[in-house]
């Protein structure tokens, strides 16, 4: 379970990164439908929230 939540947030980072979808748009295509859901497991392995993580690119 813990390697198919690692494999989703890997897809979801590579998304934000591209920066050209919203979280919800980005969390619904990794297979995500809950929010809360998805914002804990992805704050779990990143250390930083979807938002957050999408604006360290959005400046970079």
């Amino acid at each position: 379970m813990e390697y198919i939540q690692r494999v989703k947030i890997e897809a979801a980072k590579r998304e934000l990164e591209n920066g050209r979808k919203t979280v919800n748009e980005v969390m619904y295509e990794v297979g995500y439908s809950d929010n809360k859901a998805f914002r804990d497991v992805f704050r779990k392995v990143t250390s930083v929230s979807p938002v957050e993580y999408r604006n360290m690119y959005a400046s970079a």
